[in-house]
């Protein structure tokens, strides 16, 4: 998945740097992140939205479910047409951002690994070459797992690969735009993982960072809804909810480049910022007293209406 959705995303990261002019790879992904977070922001409003009126039919179940206490079919039948008459799914509220996320994850991911393929857009016969000839270097030969980040490996050893121009196997342009790519952050490669041998303690601050900033939106999201709704703040599930993406982050930053990490970091922050934003401007309460007012308006028109069509009879 991840090798299919690069190939956009490459050509998106190759924008902003070259094009907008930005020459750092690592600015490039946060730019990118930003652009995205801006993207959801509609999305993020109809959740907004969408959780008031979860909120407001809460409120008509309990009374279905009093009324028909004891009578489970019929609670369900009951609920089954309320949802109709509201035109409410409970199934589909959400989802939008969090498939978004996974979508520029993966793209991010195809990018990152293939930074020769996908960002640089070299010939395929001279990647080829390239991984080929850092992977006979004796400084990667004995290392394990190399095979994925070849391409990230040239990034790193370009410069002892300069024989390859002599040799004809590629071009000074190409070698030339390997060496001038601005693929570090802080002096680290993009293209490292915590894990592998060797790496400095400060590769460590990035998934510490990614944790921290993924946490952000889920602590104020479970501290207003307290303030909110105190009931179904106690929910287990809340509590699943909030560590779940910090979490998977954690996961994904420890075992991949830690352009990944540059990317949720960027994503948590501005995650965060638009979750208070929009928290402020589309609060529970406003949303809600909003909404009733809607309905409100449409009860009485389609009243009105009934009484027009029934004086005409």
């Amino acid at each position: 998945m991840y090798q299919v959705l690069g190939i956009p995303f490459g050509y998106l990261l190759d924008f902003i740097y070259q094009t907008i002019g930005v020459g750092s790879y690592a600015v490039s992904i946060v730019l990118l992140t930003l652009i995205t977070r801006l993207l959801t922001i509609p999305s993020s409003i109809s959740q907004q939205k969408g959780m008031a009126k979860t909120q407001r039919i809460q409120s008509k179940i309990r009374k279905i479910q009093t009324k028909y206490a004891g009578d489970q079919k019929r609670i369900q039948e009951e609920t089954t047409a309320l949802y109709q008459r509201e035109g409410y799914n409970p199934m589909s509220a959400g989802c939008t951002p969090m498939i978004l996320q996974f979508v520029i994850l993966f793209g991010l991911i195809g990018a990152i690994y293939y930074p020769l393929t996908n960002f640089l857009h070299i010939p395929k016969a001279e990647v080829t070459a390239l991984t080929e000839a850092v992977a006979a270097l004796p400084a990667v030969a004995g290392a394990k797992n190399t095979g994925i980040q070849l391409e990230l490996l040239v990034m790193e050893h370009i410069k002892e690969l300069a024989y390859l121009v002599d040799n004809g196997k590629i071009s000074m342009q190409t070698f030339n735009a390997i060496q001038n790519t601005n693929f570090e952050i802080f002096g680290i490669s993009m293209g490292v993982k915590p894990t592998d041998e060797g790496v400095t303690k400060l590769v460590w601050l990035v998934p510490a960072l990614s944790f921290l900033t993924s946490m952000l939106s889920g602590v104020y999201s479970m501290i207003k809804q307290k303030q909110q709704n105190p009931t179904a703040a106690n929910n287990p599930a809340m509590g699943c909810m909030m560590f779940g993406m910090p979490l998977m982050s954690l996961y994904f930053v420890i075992n991949y480049p830690i352009g990944i990490g540059v990317y949720w970091i960027a994503s948590g922050l501005f995650g965060f910022i638009t979750t208070v934003i929009i928290g402020y401007f589309y609060s529970p309460k406003k949303t809600l007293a909003k909404l009733m007012v809607e309905e409100t308006i449409e009860r009485r028109s389609k009243e009105e209406n009934q009484k027009l069509i029934s004086a005409k009879k």
